[in-house]
């Protein structure tokens, strides 16, 4: 469930500041490729978080 909400929380605003960003320059939307900036983003994300150590960290 947790990379669901991640594939779509990305898809939903990389592709809103991919709108934005085009409009603001006067180019074109591309749907495609802010789409695959997303999902590469968000496995990225999924893999930072698989990384990261779930124990506290230990008091010297």
């Amino acid at each position: 469930m947790r990379a669901f909400w991640t594939i779509f929380w990305s898809l939903l605003l990389i592709n809103m500041v991919s709108y934005v960003v085009a409009n603001m320059q006067g180019d074109t939307y591309n749907y495609v490729l802010a789409s695959i900036i997303a999902i590469v983003f968000s496995v990225l994300v999924m893999l930072i978080g698989e990384a990261l150590p779930n124990e506290p960290a230990e008091k010297h």
